[in-house]
């Protein structure tokens, strides 16, 4: 197989047209910093003082929003042997302040969000399903593929496109704390004992990381992406795990919702330190709707999306930005550093080389600064050359129709465990023009498939016996007898958004049920 082969069949999924119709270790040197000790005798001074003292002796400078910090308000500045973090608490006044480092910047921010919107704490009865809506705090925009997250238990969930989630709670969790967690903008926390409405709105503080321009234009945005490669290994482990996800895909031709499918799945996820062992998946339960016509002459059917969801997984599978034979065709350059939970990452914004024929990919991709953990990347095929690879998509072509790719977009996104990073979120939205050979009309088809992780855990993991295994690289074909809002049970899924939910029940057509174990 050639490394063009190998880099068609990892990105694109099969669509089916048929006639029915060098590199550091972990920054733990940098962030020792902070519970290094230092000694000051200055007295009273003012707070502006104490941080330009603590700069000369440390040899880090201070980035902060002025608002945060009273510079001119008075300050005791006599610590022995004391860590640095515990000065700056004192002198800041502010032990709920945030610190993080890049480069010789000690970067101050605000805390997380603490949102709680309901005072009381009576006993819940459980389990419960929790409901609710991510929106922007200032602007009360949606904000989609938010993610939901208990503190202290590996599920979750994310938004979707219409900034809604839904996660239920079950027994013996109801007094852990949801987390909310969006690039941008600060982190949210609420006790699950104390969210009443439902469904609940909670707005999202952005969150302005004050950084000089100079720490921005200093980095280079290969040495980082790199570091990241390298520390793969230490950020997302070398034992497997264990995933429970929510998969959906779905057709729409000419915005009309073709064929529809969705599952509840298991993953085997191997150790990001194995090149031998290939993930596997196993099917909990699932279902599908089709609305195709069998008078219509044209119709597509999506091949391989989860096949392709597990290949998304850059970190394990890496990127074709991030392949090291693959980045002397691309250019790379820092565009900003943003917040990410009580942290900062790099933004680091991609596109292929003007002398590059091959359609490439253009996005961003975000990077922890003091881990290198690889948060989330956003790509899409360059436009202007994706035509190119009309053939790669199409596995059988249908007698007397042009098909081609008009728009490939990517998402993928980890979420932060203990220290640890796990996959999270998954998503391709593929739209494909077709016409009749010698006719002028054209046919427009949206393809999109997305998995969501809604449980992790280390325990108890092994893997599934062969007969249990997926095909992941075939279509689901198993259907149900009606669109049963309670269908997945204690199960964790995706809200439909709105033009999905509408298609889904204004169709008029016949399901049928397959669930397995």
């Amino acid at each position: 197989m050639s490394a063009l082969d190998g880099y068609i069949r990892k990105y694109f999924p099969a669509i089916l047209f048929s006639l029915l119709t060098y590199l550091p270790q972990r920054a733990e040197c940098q962030n020792s910093i902070l519970d290094s000790t230092f000694t000051f005798s200055s007295g009273i001074v003012t707070t502006g003082e104490a941080l330009a003292l603590i700069s000369k002796q440390t040899g880090y400078n201070f980035s902060y929003d002025s608002r945060l910090i009273d510079t001119g308000k008075e300050t005791e500045m006599n610590f022995t042997g004391t860590a640095l973090r515990k000065v700056l608490n004192f002198v800041l006044q502010n032990d709920s302040l945030v610190f993080s480092l890049i480069d010789k910047y000690i970067i101050i921010s605000r805390p997380r969000g603490i949102l709680s919107p309901i005072t009381d704490s009576l006993p819940l009865k459980e389990p419960r399903f929790i409901t609710g809506l991510i929106t922007d705090a200032e602007t009360n925009e949606i904000l989609p593929f938010a993610t939901i997250a208990l503190k202290n238990s590996g599920r979750g969930t994310v938004s979707n496109e219409n900034g809604e989630f839904g996660l239920k709670i079950m027994q013996g969790l109801t007094d852990d704390t949801l987390l909310i967690s969006y690039l941008g903008y600060q982190r949210s926390e609420m006790a699950v004992s104390r969210i009443r409405e439902n469904p609940v709105t909670i707005p999202m503080e952005r969150e302005f990381i004050s950084i000089p321009e100079i720490i921005i234009r200093n980095q280079i945005p290969q040495e980082i992406i790199a570091k990241a490669k390298a520390m793969v290994p230490a950020n997302y482990g070398n034992t497997p795990a264990l995933m429970t996800g929510f998969y959906r895909e779905g057709v729409l031709k000419k915005n009309e919702l073709q064929s529809y499918s969705e599952a509840i799945i298991q993953i085997y996820k191997t150790s990001y330190t194995s090149t031998l062992l290939r993930d596997q998946v196993k099917v909990y339960k699932s279902r599908k709707i089709d609305n195709a016509d069998l008078r219509d002459t044209l119709a597509i059917r999506l091949k391989a999306g989860l096949s392709t969801c597990l290949d998304l997984d850059g970190a394990r599978n890496a990127f074709d930005f991030f392949a090291s034979e693959s980045m002397k065709d691309y250019k790379y350059m820092m565009t900003d550093i943003v917040t990410y939970d009580d942290e900062a990452a790099y933004a680091i914004e991609f596109e292929q080389k003007e002398d590059v024929d091959l359609p490439l990919f253009k996005g961003t991709i975000y990077i922890n600064t003091s881990d290198y953990g690889i948060l989330n990347a956003e790509f899409e095929l360059n436009k202007t050359l994706i035509r190119k690879l009309k053939d790669s998509f199409v596995t059988s072509s249908s007698s007397g129709f042009n098909t081609w790719p008009v728009s490939v977009k990517y998402s993928v996104s980890y979420r932060k465990m203990n220290n640890r990073y796990f996959l999270s979120h998954v998503r391709g939205d593929l739209i494909f023009t077709s016409d009749r050979k010698k006719i002028f009309f054209n046919t427009q088809f949206r393809v999109f498939f997305e998995l969501a992780i809604t449980e992790t855990t280390l325990e108890n993991v092994v893997r599934f016996d062969r007969e249990e295994l997926a095909p992941v690289h075939s279509i689901f074909s198993k259907t149900i007898n009606n669109y049963d809002p309670d269908f997945w049970g204690d199960q964790d899924f995706l809200k439909p958004e709105d033009n999905l939910l509408k298609a889904l029940k204004n169709m008029n057509v016949r399901l049928q049920e397959f669930s397995g174990k």
